[in-house]
């Protein structure tokens, strides 16, 4: 898939799942940063809000936008800062939509794994059903979603491994998860049903 932005074309691989829909879990808080290590100077600090603050904006603007009319120059505008702002972190648009998920990814990995099997399943599928950019795409772009969580196969075996680790679940345990959480981005469904298939899906697949 292609997308124009910025008078060129830029390859747009992925984005994260997650708005007002979402159920707030402990420690919530939207995109959070991901810290590099040895980043814990001042000037470290200071670069991982900037990014931060840039991945927040890119979540709004795809989410208001879809994937296919964001530009660098939007996804700069939703983040409040001048395009070479932008430019001095990601030098493309995939760039900035693969850092978003990264950041996601470890974000979600760190708050379901402080929870019981089943609460962790259920926020996990609430997180997702919730996701602003994903609804977004679900409405204007079903095909972009697709293409998204066909993922590759080096991203798809980083997100089993990631869910694998925060459910302390064996791998085909997690892959199981990962594939029921693509059906929930999907057709999210009913809270209540959801919450139901955590507790199916926990008893089957997570380890004590």
């Amino acid at each position: 898939m292609r997308t124009e932005a910025g008078g060129g074309a830029e390859a747009l691989t992925a984005v994260g799942p997650l708005g007002p829909d979402v159920v707030p879990l402990p420690g919530w808080a939207p995109h959070a940063p991901v810290h590099a290590r040895g980043a814990h100077t001042r000037g470290g600090n200071a670069m991982n809000r900037t990014r931060a603050g840039l991945l927040d904006g890119a979540a709004r603007a795809f989410a208001t936008r879809g994937l296919r009319r964001c530009t660098m120059q939007s996804i700069a505008t939703a983040a409040g800062v001048a395009k070479a702002t932008l430019y001095n972190h990601f030098r493309t648009k995939d760039e900035v939509a693969r850092a978003l998920l990264a950041a996601e990814l470890e974000r979600l990995s760190g708050l379901v794994a402080v929870l019981p099997p089943v609460a962790a399943l259920a926020a996990l599928a609430d997180q997702v059903a919730g996701h602003p950019v994903l609804r977004r795409l679900a409405e204007d772009e079903p095909d972009v979603l697709v293409g998204l969580l066909t993922a590759a196969p080096d991203r798809w075996t980083e997100l089993v491994t990631r869910l694998a680790g925060a459910l302390r679940a064996e791998l085909d345990a997690a892959e199981l998860v990962a594939r029921w959480l693509v059906g929930v981005a999907l057709q999210p469904g009913e809270p209540a049903t959801r919450r139901a298939g955590a507790g199916r899906l926990a008893a089957v697949v997570v380890q004590d």
